[in-house]
């Protein structure tokens, strides 16, 4: 990876690798400061092979200190500015990294890690350094980055990606398999602390092309999007559905007004039929694909693309076929294979499958396990595997949802509320809609005692306490339906399954 960038940078230094709302910044600007990083992250002389946090938005200056930190032979662990501060802390604890590097300002302090303000990242970057030696970058099974997911009890877990990991995917997005065009101008509107943006920057980077950022103070504002996107000149789309379904919702978002766009890569979360559908309508040339994959696989394992045919055959759209160097299995309960067209938990292995969670064994040991001979991903995911290896999605064998690309654990949504002074006790649940996707996540309470004139009030009271807590936005329940208990099963546990059920009668 970091050679194939480097070789552009050489080659066509004036080659433009970043466009961030009209400002561009080239392949050579992009080695000039990630060489003057790595170059000062030596002279620090930091733990070998230690993780650095990298705290910033969508900038370039973001893809060039993940490149420093990588050519001097660390892993970064991206933290994305709309993070609450006890994300930061905690993601701080379970990673000790080496150092971390604040793009943007960093809101909090970071205990004993050494931390390079955004002033001396700049004065780092304008004192270029003459003929650095890349011979210590990151290689093999050493980690490239490490993405924190959501974790139960409010602790996020650290997928560790080798940069084997990273190049079996990124080499499988380079085939045959997606065609994509040469030296691509991409959409790149994932932040980079989720894992989807590695399949805008990923291949891009490495095929020369050039990253087109969508800042989050963009998509947040729909009069400003729409006039943003337009103007983005865009070959390929990378989006979770939910993303392109907001954009569905202006009529020029066509062929007609996007004359360049000829690739649509999805994934974060189920694709719809629906949305599938209205794409084609509005891009009948254009190819769509469907990718799967948890975190931890790297990204995706699986793709299809959904042509006029797959709409016609399949009112629930498969995942994809498994891409070549990768195994996926479908077994019951006891781990053993099922026959073709059987539900059961989807099992992966291959060369992009993480080692496991950072600094945490007891995670590692429970999805990562050995089965004759060797080490396979529990997903979590129940599928179905067709006859022709074609692999159908049928939701989580847990409390594990996906809204809106973000993946959310119950569990942590229930310790926040467990934790909040008007909640005596709350579970949140998934509501589905009829394509099967979540569509809203509900809140059942049980309030404490309160003086409140009205629920409405005391909803109020509740999200603005989420909010102003440590709870990611995207957490937070969007309804919240008050009751005197809960119902319970025979354990004594709150019966969360049939609370689903009933939301979803």
């Amino acid at each position: 990876m970091i050679t194939a960038i480097d070789q552009f940078a050489t080659s066509d230094p004036d080659r433009i690798a970043y466009d961030d709302l009209g400002h561009t910044n080239t392949y050579g600007e992009l080695k000039q400061r990630s060489d003057a990083l790595a170059a000062h992250l030596d002279a620090m002389q930091l733990p070998a092979h230690a993780p650095i946090l990298v705290y910033g938005g969508q900038t370039f200056d973001m893809m060039a200190t993940f490149l420093g930190i990588v050519k001097s032979g660390h892993a970064y662990a991206p933290i994305d500015t709309h993070s609450p501060l006890e994300r930061i802390t905690t993601i701080n604890e379970i990673a000790q990294p080496a150092a971390a590097i604040a793009v943007s300002a960093l809101p909090t302090t970071l205990g004993e890690t050494p931390v390079l303000t955004p002033d001396n990242l700049q004065t780092i970057f304008s004192s270029p350094v003459v003929d650095y030696q890349v011979d210590h970058a990151v290689s093999g099974d050493e980690n490239y980055y490490i993405i924190f997911t959501s974790g139960t009890t409010g602790k996020p877990k650290g997928v560790q990606i080798s940069h084997k990991n990273l190049l079996s995917y990124v080499n499988w997005m380079l085939s045959a398999d997606f065609v994509l065009p040469t030296a691509p101008r991409t959409l790149s509107q994932a932040p980079y602390s989720f894992d989807l943006s590695v399949m805008d920057w990923g291949p891009t980077l490495a095929s020369g092309g050039t990253l087109v950022a969508l800042p989050k103070t963009v998509t947040d504002n729909f009069k400003q999007l729409f006039e943003t996107l337009p103007q983005m000149d865009l070959d390929v789309w990378v989006s979770t559905p939910s993303f392109v379904d907001i954009c569905l919702l202006e009529p020029t978002f066509d062929a007609t007004h996007y004359p360049r766009l000829s690739r649509f890569l999805f994934c974060g979360e189920e694709l719809t039929h629906a949305t599938a559908q209205n794409l084609h309508q509005r891009f009948p040339d254009a190819r769509i694909f469907n990718t799967y994959g948890p975190t931890e696989t790297t990204v995706a394992v699986t793709q299809v693309e959904i042509t006029a045919e797959i709409l016609a055959d399949y009112p629930r759209l498969p995942i994809g076929y498994a891409k070549g160097d990768t195994e996926i299995t479908v077994v019951d309960d006891q781990l053993q294979p099922v026959p073709a067209g059987t539900e059961g938990e989807i099992l992966i292995s291959g060369p992009s499958m993480s080692k496991g969670y950072l600094n945490n064994p007891e995670k590692t040991a429970k999805a990562f396990v050995t089965l004759n001979g060797k080490t396979v991903y529990r997903s979590g995911d129940l599928g179905v595997a067709m006859a022709d290896g074609l692999i159908m999605y049928r939701g989580r064998t847990d409390f594990q949802i996906k809204l809106h690309g973000y993946r959310i654990e119950l569990e942590e949504v229930n310790h926040y509320l467990s934790q909040e002074d008007h909640i005596q006790v709350g579970v949140a649940v998934p509501r589905y809609d009829r394509n099967h996707k979540v569509s809203q996540l509900i809140a059942w309470v049980v309030p404490s005692g309160h003086n409140f004139a009205s629920e409405l009030d005391l909803t109020k009271a509740i999200k603005d306490n989420l909010q102003g807590g440590d709870m990611m936005e995207y957490m937070i329940p969007q309804r919240f339906v008050y009751k005197d208990s809960l119902p319970m099963t025979p354990n004594g546990k709150v019966d969360i399954k049939s609370i689903i059920a009933e939301v979803n009668q």
